[in-house]
């Protein structure tokens, strides 16, 4: 008998996130999905083409049925506006429940940013008497410091009182490092919120993993033109607080400033709530033509730009809860066959490390990032090839995705 899921997640096609390629996953394999999310204006909290405050409220999309729901869009990204989005969707996801019809074999919350994403799954959970998975890809409230400076004690704790109650409600726990299920594990418990142990395995570990597209290897020869046979380090994404990307800025100043160093150039695709302030970084700076603002382009398209220029970057802010995670986007640069500069912490800098395809400074140093760009834009080409077939090796080994979609579903249902 077809197995029947339901997704929830605030953010879904066509927002670019990794819950689309999964639940294409799901359906390819033959499970029924229906998701639960929002209306799309992620990350510029503008209404996508063809989508307003007025729905469409359903939609289909291969196979899977979409139900929307509304919520206050996060229009300037100021602080008060993402926290009116993060508390109206969850509100009104809750409201639609009854607009399901059901019945599911389980729920999965694909659990971003806030934690009370997950609230409208506990109650979806309850009313089709379904086990809950929540997919922990942002630990809260850690990762809500790291974008509001919260330092009042009494606030930290409802935070952490709040967020560990959506923990204890699911049935089951998927943690994207070892360093993060031992964190749950000390917070939540094996036992769920019947009180009891669950029968079946409660925590696992499972990374995020690229779509198959992102090992295509390609090369997007004009760009190879424009860039003129200047070292190019690209990093390609979503621009917000997390990537600590005024780090790279502030590193490529240091090289323009070193008269030994070799002529180098940082490629920046993509956008979001950071842009603005980045470029008058780069303006204040004086970068000129050492940073470059490439614009979004579709994720399908990234293999080839990466093709074209000689490091990828990885970078996060120097934040508890991020030195737990190991970012998806270790996996598809890794999986570019492309040398790696990592500026990160904790899992995602061990796991980088291990894979021998790249040099890793510490997160927000930005001596030490301009020191390991020197080391690689001076190395032989040979060798830096060498170290992104690593890199490529471990993606293989690690992060494939029929491997890791496997251990979701099997974990899930």
């Amino acid at each position: 008998m077809q197995k029947q899921l339901l997704v929830v997640t605030q953010h879904f096609w066509p927002e670019n996130f990794r819950i689309n390629d999964i639940v294409q996953g799901f359906l390819a394999d033959g499970i029924a999905v229906d998701v639960l999310c929002g209306l799309p204006n992620y990350p510029r909290g503008i209404w996508f083409d063809g989508y307003s405050e007025k729905g469409p409220f359903y939609e289909e999309w291969n196979g899977a049925r979409i139900f929307r729901c509304r919520e206050i869009p996060r229009t300037g990204n100021s602080s008060v506006r993402i926290f009116l989005n993060y508390v109206s969707w969850p509100v009104y996801a809750a409201l639609a429940l009854h607009r399901l019809k059901g019945p599911y074999d389980a729920v999965l919350c694909y659990n971003t940013s806030p934690v009370l994403m997950s609230w409208p799954a506990i109650l979806a959970a309850r009313r089709f008497k379904a086990p809950l998975t929540n997919y922990v890809l942002d630990i809260w409230p850690e990762n809500l410091y790291s974008v509001l400076d919260i330092k009042n004690r009494l606030l930290r704790r409802i935070a952490s009182a709040v967020s560990d109650w959506h923990y204890r409600r699911a049935d089951r726990l998927i943690a994207m490092s070892p360093g993060l299920e031992t964190l749950l594990r000390r917070r939540v418990g094996e036992k769920n919120a019947r009180g009891c142990a669950e029968k079946q395995k409660r925590y696992t570990v499972i990374p995020q993993y690229c779509e198959d597209f992102y090992a295509e290897h390609a090369c997007d020869e004009t760009l190879r033109t424009e860039n003129g046979g200047v070292f190019t380090l690209m990093f390609a994404g979503n621009f917000s607080p997390a990537q600590s990307l005024p780090t790279a800025l502030e590193a490529m100043a240091l090289l323009k400033k070193d008269p030994d160093a070799p002529p180098c150039r940082l490629l920046l695709v993509g956008d979001g709530m950071s842009r603005a302030g980045l470029e008058q970084q780069a303006q204040a700076l004086a970068l000129g033509d050492a940073v470059r603002f490439y614009g979004s382009v579709p994720p399908a398209r990234i293999p080839a730009l990466a093709g074209a220029c000689d490091a990828l970057l990885v970078s996060l802010s120097d934040s508890p809860d991020l030195g737990l995670t190991i970012p998806a986007k270790l996996a598809s640069c890794m999986a570019a066959a492309k040398p790696l500069l990592v500026s990160i912490n904790g899992e995602g800098a061990a796991a980088a490390a291990e894979s021998g395809g790249a040099l890793v400074s510490p997160a927000c140093d930005a001596a030490a990032l301009a020191k390991n760009l020197t080391v690689l834009a001076s190395m032989p080409a040979a060798e830096r090839a060498a170290m992104g077939e690593r890199a490529f090796a471990y993606y293989r080994s690690h992060y494939r995705r029929d491997m890791l979609l496997k251990q979701l579903e099997d974990f899930i249902l």
